[in-house]
Parts: C-alpha cells; structure tokens; sequence
C-alpha cells in the first residue's frame, strides 16, 4: 500500500474553501467534494480559523451552527 503525497495549499484557496464553508448553506462534506478536497482537511481549516480568527469567531461559529441546525431540521422535516 502506498502513501498519498500530501498536496500543498496556497493560504488563498484555503481562505476561499473557509469562508465558503462559513457563508455556504451547504453541508462541509458537499463543499469539501465540490472543491475536490478530503472533508476532514476542509474541517480541519475551520477549526483552525474559529480558534485563531478575531474575537467574533466563537459567534461566527455559533451562528454557523445555529444556520445549519435550521437547515438540517427544514431538510428533515
């Protein structure tokens, strides 16, 4: 079994990948596939930006949640 080289990101695509995560009303999975990146290294992006974004990061977070908690319910309902 070989291993994947990993393929190196320019801070402007991973930029782009977040802040189309944050503002997208579709699932990080579906951005992940769209972008042809692995949905973990895309969560992983996120993650980093809410831990090192400015002070409005907890509540970009939380809006970000609370959006797609709106969205799932609608989507199951």
């Amino acid at each position: 079994m070989s291993k994947q080289k990993m393929q190196p990101y320019s801070a402007e695509f991973k930029e782009r990948a977040v802040k189309l995560a944050i503002d997208s009303d579709q699932p990080v999975a579906q951005i992940a596939r769209d972008l042809g990146i692995n949905e973990n290294t895309l969560h992983t992006w996120l993650s980093k930006y809410h831990q090192h974004g400015n002070g409005s990061s907890r509540q970009l977070n939380s809006e970000h949640l609370y959006d797609e908690l709106k969205r799932l319910k609608k989507e199951n309902a």
